[in-house]
């Protein structure tokens, strides 16, 4: 299931008293590093790929990243289109979960080989 992530700017920014603030989501973004990650924003779509990384706006870099959004014919049809690596802007950045089924799958992959 996904669980609703909550990424901003103002919790990278460091001032010179909050050192160890910083070092905490700092330690909390670097957990989620690779983790499959998905993106909703302004327009509908959804964009699904691994995180990659965010800086100091809160844009959102998502590796190999497939785009997705519904299509309003009779039918309702899901499209998808794949991009590989893409910036999110923080403006336009509506929603953002991490999937935990991929998480889960990875750790029982890491149970089975060792």
């Amino acid at each position: 299931m996904e669980q609703p992530l909550e990424l901003s700017s103002h919790e990278l920014e460091s001032s010179g008293s909050s050192y160890n603030k910083e070092s905490t989501n700092v330690s909390q973004v670097r957990k989620l590093l690779f983790h499959r990650m998905l993106v909703g924003i302004n327009d509908g779509r959804f964009f699904y790929g691994a995180f990659h990384c965010i800086d100091k706006q809160g844009n959102i870099i998502l590796q190999d990243a497939v785009e997705y959004h519904s299509i309003e014919a009779p039918h309702h049809l899901l499209w998808s289109n794949g991009l590989g690596l893409i910036l999110i802007p923080s403006s336009c950045k509506k929603s953002c979960h991490i999937d935990n089924n991929a998480i889960e799958g990875q750790l029982s992959q890491l149970s089975l080989e060792g």
